[in-house]
């Protein structure tokens, strides 16, 4: 039980940064030609692909902490709910993330105002990557005991 419990102080948190870091990554590759597009007044930071990255790295970072903000206090209180109750279910997880990207773009006024994210379809396909992310990682073992309806399975004695 001990040992259950070190791993869930583990598994949670380092879900989390990697179901973070997937929602960055879906974010980055789905509005890459925005960002190009903002690079496209220079012509020379066109073919710079170093400028490209230092260009676009801090605004995305800046765009994702904005909205991480928000979005973090949904998300615990789901992760918490799926612990509390043994939910591994791929849905649950990533329905979770879908409406707490929701609610994070509904909550922030700066990120409606960019013309990249404008429209939260790409939050939420943000949300349902980071949800499946951390089912990978943690939600499809949560909880610190088995589910009451599940049995242990054994075979039958000849």
């Amino acid at each position: 039980m001990i040992g259950r419990l070190l791993l869930r102080f583990i598994l949670v948190p380092l879900g989390a940064v990697m179901a973070l870091a997937a929602a960055g990554a879906l974010i980055a590759v789905s509005q890459w030609n925005a960002f190009e597009n903002v690079l496209a007044a220079d012509p020379q930071a066109r073919e710079d692909y170093v400028f490209a990255l230092v260009a676009a790295g801090p605004l995305l970072f800046s765009l994702m902490s904005s909205w991480a903000h928000y979005t973090f206090v949904p998300a615990l209180a789901g992760v918490l709910a799926a612990e509390a109750f043994a939910i591994r279910s791929l849905l649950f997880h990533a329905g979770n993330g879908a409406v707490c990207a929701l609610v994070g773009w509904s909550l922030t006024g700066d990120l409606r105002d960019q013309p990249f994210l404008s429209n939260p379809t790409v939050l939420v396909a943000a949300g349902i990557a980071a949800g499946f992310v951390y089912w990978l990682i943690a939600g499809s073992s949560a909880g610190f005991w088995r589910p009451r309806g599940t049995a242990r399975m054994v075979s039958p004695q000849p």
